[in-house]
């Protein structure tokens, strides 16, 4: 059975409690995650549950394309992007995890500048 972990803003206010820890997490070199520094970890909306509500983020929509980013009202941490369609996988930022947690994922570079697939 998974054990849940915590995922956190700096700040605090914006908590996430995901199912499990991820196996495998994602440098995308699109314009927006490169600028971001993030890595996504990926998983069902009902794997993630807001342990903060509301969740009180502020979101952005490049190009009014197909995701809300999500950050923190208060600190700015990028926490999630969240699809505007009925997809139900969402990227989590994996940087808001403990450094263990985020240390025992592998590493997975994507290109989502040019061509959406995986560079390893």
């Amino acid at each position: 059975m998974p054990t849940p972990v915590e995922a956190s803003c700096h700040c605090g206010a914006v908590r996430l409690q995901l199912a499990a820890a991820p196996e495998t997490v994602v440098e995308c070199n699109c314009s927006l995650c490169r600028r971001y520094g993030v890595l996504w970890a990926y998983y069902e909306s009902t794997d993630v549950t807001p342990l903060t509500e509301p969740l009180l983020t502020d979101t952005y929509v490049w190009n009014g394309r197909h995701v809300d980013f999500h950050r923190c009202q208060t600190c700015g941490c990028v926490v999630q992007w969240t699809p505007r369609d009925s997809r139900t996988r969402r990227g989590i930022n994996a940087r808001l995890l403990e450094p263990e947690i985020l240390a025992a994922a592998r590493l997975r570079h994507r290109d989502g500048a040019n061509t959406g697939k995986f560079l390893d």
